[in-house]
């Protein structure tokens, strides 16, 4: 193998497993991800929320769906993750 095809192999795209809070956008849904993180200084656990705006190709996805994420190339100025599966649905 080449050096180019080890680096391709090598690449790993960040992935996160969040909710779908929006999915009004044509092929955008936004995911929240929620991080634990313990306080440096008074030992809190404080819960770390982060909304990103996801690529939804045919807009598969609903509010309420647990996916899983991966980052891409930049598709948009703010879109730079895009939907790997849908864990599971929200049944109301």
């Amino acid at each position: 193998m080449t050096k180019n095809e080890q680096a391709k192999e090598t690449v790993h795209n960040k992935t996160f497993k969040g909710e779908v809070v929006s999915a009004v956008m044509k092929d955008t849904i936004v995911v929240i991800i929620e991080n634990y993180k313990k306080h440096s200084k008074y030992k809190k656990y404080l819960t770390h929320r982060k909304r990103y705006k996801v690529h939804d190709q045919g807009n598969t996805s609903k509010v309420g769906d647990i996916v899983i994420i991966e980052e891409t190339r930049p598709i948009s100025k703010d879109k730079h993750f895009k939907l790997s599966r849908i864990v599971s649905t929200k049944t109301v």
